[in-house]
């Protein structure tokens, strides 16, 4: 085949569009694929990713898609001798509610028929039964999800949290991943099996007898590629590309924050697994403050109620001295740039925000430490919050995106499925309803609209 033809180009060289290139190039070793961008690797939003995952979520379909991208990761982490930091502490999902039972029918539903011998109920303090989160290694920890109810329980076992939590549902197939080791390995196995990375921006696309993509070198010199199938993995900049061949996706962009910061005065245990306040909640301001905010229109959103989720993990692993806050509470939608525009005001109220269920952040109040880095990316999704992963509308021409907040977890499953997609192999019916066919079937999107969680974090 010419230099300037291949069999697949790949658009988007984040940490999906890695993914998919080699499991296709493992799926097909003689198939020729090149991979563009026009920044480095992983350089854009993957370079943002929380680098969490977890098996959790409020439908089976899901459940089941990440558990499978779990088993590629923990593949890939044997295979390298953890060269990913693989680590697994769990989720904890933290509640003041005294009745949960619409939790609980939503844990069952999205763990699917079978599951309900792994989920555990703890309350009398004391109890054998329960795991500590006391080691970090992913092959070590148990499956399946523990509950735990009353205030000793809590206190006893995971003593880091407020007083006036109820309930805790602590998720154990969940953890940490190194996004950027996990990149690197695929990439350079991709380039090692003769996958070629282009560097350059795609400007134009026609179509005719295959693709033909019109791309913009570093030297900003024009050249063309021919290619049989695209897969548009451009992240935030899906409906861009899919512009370039006369289609649109049922996509959205929302900006979302991060914050880590030096722990310098060690308020948060090196062994709390990552924390969700699943609450929503009035921070904590003082009556002055709350008073002043009220009356600036700008911000006296963050003097009334704010929505829950907002969540703390330790970072750098057992012997780290960082803290990473994140809450996604945005909502408005707007287009994509590489380099965000962030809010001054992000830090302090993920602080204040995260202090409802670790206290002891409110050292921090006003007096956050020098070495911090408060970043942000594009949640790309759809209205239900699923992915898209499969043919458009225009044959030859896939797509592989839509995963706000969760491409890294899912980054290895949403690669094999969409290699095998465009390989030509038998679908099952999750993975008709993980592509953007799933919109032809009506009673599956009732349902999805109908779910009051969409498992956004």
């Amino acid at each position: 085949m010419p230099t300037n033809e291949c069999d697949v180009a790949v658009i988007g060289a984040g940490i999906v569009g890695i993914a998919v290139a080699y499991y296709l190039k493992k799926s097909s070793p003689t198939t020729v694929v090149v991979l563009i961008d026009s920044h480095p690797p992983m350089g854009l939003t993957s370079a943002k990713s929380g680098e969490n995952y977890r098996n959790w979520w409020p439908h089976p379909v899901m459940r089941r898609f990440t558990d499978r991208s779990i088993d590629l990761m923990e593949q890939l982490s044997r295979e390298t001798e953890n060269r990913l930091n693989m680590t697994r502490r769990g989720y904890v999902l933290a509640t003041r509610a005294t009745d949960i039972n619409a939790l609980l029918q939503e844990l069952e539903y999205g763990y699917g028929e079978g599951f309900a011998d792994e989920i555990r109920f703890h309350s009398k303090p004391g109890t054998k039964t329960y795991i500590l989160p006391l080691d970090e290694t992913w092959e070590r920890a148990p499956n399946g999800v523990d509950i735990l109810q009353g205030r000793r329980m809590i206190t006893d076992s995971l003593p880091w949290y407020a007083d006036d939590i109820t309930a805790v549902i602590h998720i154990r197939r969940a953890g940490r991943i190194d996004g950027h080791q996990m990149g690197q390995v695929m990439l350079e196995r991709f380039l090692g099996a003769g996958g070629l990375l282009l560097k350059g921006e795609v400007a134009g696309i026609q179509s005719t007898k295959g693709f033909s993509l019109d791309i913009r070198t570093a030297d900003n010199r024009p050249d063309d590629l021919k290619a049989s199938q695209i897969i548009n993995a451009a992240g935030p900049f899906l409906n861009r590309i899919a512009e370039m061949v006369g289609t649109e996706l049922p996509v959205t962009n929302v900006l979302q924050q991060k914050i880590a910061f030096e722990d310098t005065k060690g308020v948060i245990s090196r062994k709390m697994p990552f924390s969700i306040d699943l609450d929503a909640q009035h921070m904590d301001w003082t009556k002055e403050e709350r008073k002043y905010l009220l009356e600036d229109s700008d911000h006296a959103w963050v003097a009334r109620e704010m929505p829950g989720a907002i969540h703390c993990r330790p970072e750098g692993g057992d012997n780290g001295k960082w803290v990473k806050l994140g809450w996604a509470y945005n909502n408005v939608s707007s287009a994509p740039v590489r380099a965000p525009v962030l809010d001054k005001q992000f830090p302090e109220i993920a602080l204040r925000g995260a202090a409802r269920l670790n206290p002891n952040l409110k050292a921090y109040y006003g007096y956050l430490p020098q070495k911090q880095v408060h970043y942000g990316g594009f949640y790309n999704l759809t209205e239900e919050n699923w992915p898209l992963i499969g043919p458009s509308e225009v044959e030859g021409f896939f797509v592989v995106g839509a995963m706000s907040g969760f491409g890294t977890m899912a980054a290895c499953a949403a690669g094999e499925l969409c290699a095998k997609w465009v390989l030509g192999e038998t679908m099952s019916e999750d993975t008709v309803a993980l592509s953007p066919r799933r919109y032809n079937d009506a009673p599956l999107m009732d349902e999805l609209r109908a779910q009051s969680s969409r498992g956004i974090l």
